[in-house]
């Protein structure tokens, strides 16, 4: 029986400042909408992230198959189907298959969460029905494709990867 080592099966830690110096790094996601790639897991499909808005109003009405698990550093968001208001320094658990809708309320100039999502993310419109989707995947072709055009190149979004 062969004896694998073990830097050759488990990849390497990820520790990267998780606020970028360089703006370039955030990835547009929507009008004023970008996220900052933390890690993503091809073999479970989890990602990590930072999400960034700048502007008032609903950001997506989505749903996700697999737990999420947020963290607000700044500002503050809601879902329009509960009562509550996630602020900076809450912990935010979203079950498997509810569908919700992220709004930054106006008095916000910018919130940033961040968040720990398995599974992929299906945009609905108002009556549920699937409009789009992001996966570990897509997301990785979209910070490829970002950083293609703003000169770090496609494969600084290999660091991310796991």
């Amino acid at each position: 029986m062969a004896v694998i080592p073990m830097s050759s099966a488990v990849p390497p830690e990820i520790a990267v400042a998780a606020v970028p110096d360089d703006d370039r790094v955030w990835v547009p996601q929507a009008p004023n909408v970008w996220f900052r790639p933390l890690m993503f897991n091809t073999v479970t499909g989890q990602w990590c992230n930072l999400l960034k808005v700048t502007a008032a109003g609903i950001v997506s009405r989505h749903r996700h198959p697999g737990v999420v698990f947020g963290y607000v550093l700044k500002g503050k968001w809601r879902y329009h189907e509960h009562d509550w208001v996630a602020e900076a320094g809450h912990f935010v658990y979203e079950p498997p298959g509810e569908i919700h809708t992220l709004e930054v309320p106006p008095d916000c100039p910018e919130m940033v969460t961040f968040f720990n999502i398995t599974g992929a993310m299906a945009y609905v419109d108002e009556t549920g029905e699937q409009i789009g989707y992001e996966d570990t995947f897509t997301k990785i072709d979209m910070c490829r494709a970002h950083y293609a055009r703003n000169g770090l190149g496609a494969d600084y979004a290999d660091q991310f990867v796991r």
